[in-house]
C-alpha cells in the first residue's frame, strides 16, 4: 500500500509539470509577442485552472499519506517553498487581473505573468534539485549551492520550450511559424541542461541507484522527439513528448535512491518511515481514489472540447 501510494503521489507531480509546464512556459514567453498577448493567453484558457488542481491533489496527497516526508521537505527547504507559493500568486493573479482591464494595465499584468512565471520556473528547479543532490539541512545558502542553481536555469529553459511548443498546437495559424522558431531555439539549452545535470550527477550525487537511468534515458530519447516533431511540423507529437519531458525530474526524484525518499546533510527518510498509519492509507483509498478519477474524467474533457486552434469563434479568457 505504500509503494501504491508513493506511485499515485509520482504521478500526480508528474501530471502537474506536463500540464502546468506550459502555462509558466507561456507566461515567461508572453512579452516576446508584443500585441498578440491575448490571442496567446487564450490559447491557455481552458486549461490554466485545471492544470493546477493536480498541484492542490498532489499536495494533498503527500499531506495525508506521507505527513513525515512532509514536514521533513517544507521545513529543510522553506525558503524556496516561500518563493514558489510567491510566484505562484503572482503568476495566477496576474493571469486573471489581464483580462480585467487588457487596455489600460495590460503591461502591468504582462509584467507580473513574466515575473511570476520565472521565479515559479527557477523554485521549482532549485527545490527539486536540492531534492536530487540532498537538502543542506539548516543552511538557507547552501539551498542555492551551483548544482541546484543549474536545475533552476534548467527549469526556465524547460518550460520555455514546452510553453512554445502547446503554442504550435493550440496558437492561431499566423503565430504557428513563430513558436516553432521559439520552440526550436530552445532544444539547445536543454540539451545542455540534460548533459551537464547528467554527468554532474554521476561524479556529484550520493546514494544514487541504477532506477535513475532509465529516467534519464527517457528525458533524452523525449527531448530528441520533440525536436524530430518541431521539424516535421508533427506538433502534437512534439507536445506529448515535451509534457513527457517535463514530468521526467519527478521521476528522478521519486526513483533514484528509493526507498530512500528523503535525503539531507544530517540525516535520511525511507518511503516506510514517511508513511502514515495504515488506516489511514485505507481512508484515502475510500476518498483520494474517485476524487482522482474525477480529476482525470474532467481534464480528458477540457482536452477534448478544447483541441482545436484558437480562431475568430474562440473565446478568449483572459
Amino acid at each position: 500500500m505504500v509503494t501504491l501510494w508513493w506511485s499515485v503521489l509520482g504521478l500526480l507531480i508528474a501530471a502537474y509539470f506536463a500540464l502546468a509546464g506550459y502555462d509558466y512556459g507561456i507566461g515567461m514567453l508572453l512579452r516576446g509577442f508584443g500585441g498578440d498577448q491575448r490571442r496567446v493567453l487564450g490559447s491557455l484558457g481552458p486549461f490554466f485552472l485545471a492544470n493546477e488542481v493536480w498541484l492542490v491533489a498532489a499536495v494533498g496527497v503527500l499531506f495525508g499519506a506521507f505527513p513525515h516526508l512532509e514536514g521533513r521537505v517544507f521545513t529543510g527547504a522553506y525558503v524556496l517553498v516561500v518563493t514558489l507559493l510567491l510566484g505562484l500568486v503572482t503568476f495566477t493573479a496576474s493571469v486573471q487581473l489581464r483580462g480585467r482591464n487588457p487596455e489600460t494595465r495590460g503591461v502591468l499584468w504582462s509584467f507580473g505573468i513574466g515575473a511570476g512565471a520565472l521565479v515559479t520556473a527557477v523554485s521549482w528547479g532549485l527545490f527539486l534539485g536540492n531534492l536530487v543532490r540532498g537538502v543542506p539541512a539548516g543552511d538557507v545558502l547552501g539551498l542555492f549551492n551551483p548544482y541546484a542553481v543549474l536545475w533552476g536555469a534548467g527549469f526556465v529553459a524547460l518550460f520555455a520550450l514546452q510553453g512554445a511548443v502547446f503554442l504550435t498546437v493550440r496558437a492561431p495559424d499566423d503565430l504557428v511559424k513563430r513558436a516553432r522558431r521559439l520552440a526550436t531555439s530552445l532544444v539547445a539549452p536543454v540539451l545542455a541542461f540534460l548533459v551537464v545535470a547528467t554527468l554532474w550527477g554521476f561524479v556529484e550525487l550520493e546514494g544514487a541507484t541504477w532506477r535513475g537511468i532509465p529516467v534519464v534515458a527517457v528525458a533524452f530519447a523525449a527531448l530528441a522527439v520533440v525536436f524530430g516533431g518541431l521539424r516535421a511540423r508533427r506538433y502534437r507529437v512534439a507536445l506529448v513528448a515535451a509534457m513527457v519531458l517535463a514530468a521526467s525530474p519527478v521521476a528522478l526524484v521519486g526513483l533514484i535512491r528509493f526507498p530512500v525518499v528523503y535525503l539531507s546533510t544530517v540525516d535520511t527518510l525511507t518511503v516506510e518511515q514517511a508513511a502514515t498509519s495504515a488506516e489511514t492509507f485505507t481512508l484515502l483509498t475510500a476518498f483520494g481514489v474517485p476524487a482522482i478519477v474525477l480529476v482525470v474524467a474532467l481534464q480528458w474533457l477540457t482536452w477534448r472540447a478544447n483541441r482545436g486552434r484558437v480562431d475568430q469563434r474562440s473565446p478568449l479568457h483572459f
